[in-house]
């Protein structure tokens, strides 16, 4: 963490040349910006780092991906991890694309 995202998706040059599958659980991201999950984190990504982590994603040979630890029950009255994760299959989607 104290190294900042950034420098996690610097690290992710040495998968260039490699076929990636890519899981990202939700309960990495700090329940001020994803409190539905089952495992919540505090001190947790943002939910831009998060959005950060898979945007770097381009570029690699991304051949599949996951998202877990989304609970409904415990996601607040506007749905905020329930957005969240539409927005980061979102931005997997486009990296797929993308690299296509």
């Amino acid at each position: 963490r104290e190294r900042g995202v950034g420098w996690a998706v610097e690290q992710y040059e040495r998968l260039r040349g490699s076929k990636v599958y890519a899981s990202f659980d939700i309960d990495a991201v700090d329940p001020a910006f994803a409190p539905g999950t089952g495992t919540p984190e505090v001190g947790g990504l943002t939910s831009y780092d998060a959005l950060a982590l898979v945007r770097g994603l381009r570029g690699l040979d991304l051949v599949g991906f996951d998202l877990v630890e989304v609970a409904p029950q415990y996601d607040s009255p506007g749905q905020i991890t329930a957005l969240l994760a539409a927005n980061l299959m979102f931005e997997f989607l486009s990296v797929v694309a993308l690299g296509r």
